[in-house]
């Protein structure tokens, strides 16, 4: 059974890689855009991971999609590379740094 939107985002600290995020001082943002909307940061700083429900004001980078497909590539059923290629998921700011996130965190159910 799948967990819900916050219920991964209150265990994304777990899944956070600090050895991936060495030197690495920036926020991510997350906006799920229906059911369960929300919106939830994350930012790293110095090899550690912060949880900001609520989010920042001025993330590095934002993605914003659908509680479906957040879950389904929380648990790793979805590729995030090709949700952001059909559209399913939007992303705004540092591309570069959008792109190192599944590096970032260990996904699974």
């Amino acid at each position: 059974m799948s967990m819900s939107v916050g219920e991964l985002f209150e265990e994304l600290s777990t899944r956070f890689k600090s050895d991936a995020a060495a030197g690495l001082d920036r926020t991510l943002q997350w906006n799920i855009t229906d059911v369960e909307d929300g919106v939830w940061a994350f930012r790293i700083a110095g090899g550690e991971g912060e949880l900001i429900p609520g989010g920042v004001e001025d993330p590095d980078t934002t993605f914003s999609t659908r509680s479906e497909t957040w879950i389904a590539i929380a648990e790793g059923r979805q590729d995030a590379m090709r949700a952001f290629m059909t559209g399913k998921l939007k992303v705004e700011g540092d591309m570069m740094l959008a792109m190192k996130v599944p590096e970032l965190f260990e996904t699974g159910a």
